[in-house]
């Protein structure tokens, strides 16, 4: 085997920053506040590794692995990536992986590693389900893995979390524009309602700006995986990325347009977790330069 398609080790992830609260408000949204609220906390799990693409953008599988592992780890606080599997899901189970295919598609080596590591933690390949796109499917699912990748969207502002479910509605075009902001009433469907076993966004080469056409200038190899259970803690981290890379890329403020309505809104309205990067806590694993957040 080469060295570039070794197995990871430990030495390969060094904790930096674990545990680091970030505060930034999402895209200069502000929203008014109850007058008296719970404290909450969320975590949300980056894992990076710089030799995970190649030059040509190619995944370095057997370090994908490593880092899924190591994410499947962080998120559920155990101590191999096969207990922390199952204890996200059981050998009874029927699973549906929900990729996205349009614009900064999730990666077909990163569905695979996660088919595979289910396999391996006891789910039987004929539980195992690709959903996207199959409304039908979803209903038979007793557990859902969110992957969509990591984008920006000119219907939506952000493409990422809420987004990924779209088809799983009855009218996928009317949470287009400013209306982005119900995309959360979806994760509360009948069939999909609790079914979100872990949300995993493929963070690898990420788009900052909107489609339809994808434009080479906007894609980066961030070269990343971002996991957590709370969806819109997730869509949140993802979110202040993209914002970043933005700001970098014209050297000012440059705004999502639609602006991302939905993030805040499947916290505020729909109460499907936190939209609040204060109150989310950032486990770092990995390779730390660019990371933007």
């Amino acid at each position: 085997m080469s060295e570039s398609r070794r197995s990871l080790t430990r030495r390969d992830f060094v904790r930096v920053g674990t545990g680091v609260a970030v505060g930034a408000s999402l895209s200069g949204l502000t929203w008014a506040q109850p007058a008296a609220q719970a404290k909450r906390s969320a975590v949300v799990t980056l894992v990076r590794h710089a030799d995970v693409l190649t030059a040509g953008h190619q995944v370095d599988s057997g370090l994908l692995d490593g880092m899924l592992a190591e994410a499947v780890k962080s998120v559920t606080g155990k101590g191999s990536a096969q207990e922390g599997w199952r204890s996200l899901v059981s050998p009874k189970d029927v699973v549906g992986l929900v990729p996205t295919r349009a614009l900064a598609p999730t990666h077909d080596e990163l569905v695979a590693a996660v088919r595979s590591a289910l396999v391996a933690a006891g789910v039987p390949e004929s539980n195992i389900l690709n959903v996207q796109n199959r409304k039908a499917e979803v209903g038979s699912c007793t557990a859902l893995i969110c992957m969509p990748g990591l984008k920006a969207h000119w219907l939506t502002g952000i493409g990422t979390v809420f987004k990924n479910y779209i088809m799983f509605g009855d009218t996928p075009s009317a949470y287009h524009d400013e209306n982005n902001d119900r995309l959360g009433e979806i994760w509360l469907l009948p069939h999909v309602k609790g079914k979100t076993r872990l949300v995993l966004v493929d963070a690898l080469r990420p788009l900052c700006d909107k489609g339809p056409q994808v434009d080479p200038r906007y894609l980066w190899d961030y070269k990343g995986l971002l996991a957590g259970v709370d969806p819109v803690a997730v869509e949140a981290v993802g979110l202040k990325i993209i914002t970043a890379r933005r700001e970098a890329l014209k050297g000012e403020p440059w705004p999502l347009s639609p602006p991302p309505l939905c993030v805040a809104m499947a916290d505020r309205r729909y109460g499907l977790g936190t939209s609040k990067l204060e109150e989310i806590t950032i486990n770092r694993i990995g390779w730390a330069e660019g990371a933007l957040v």
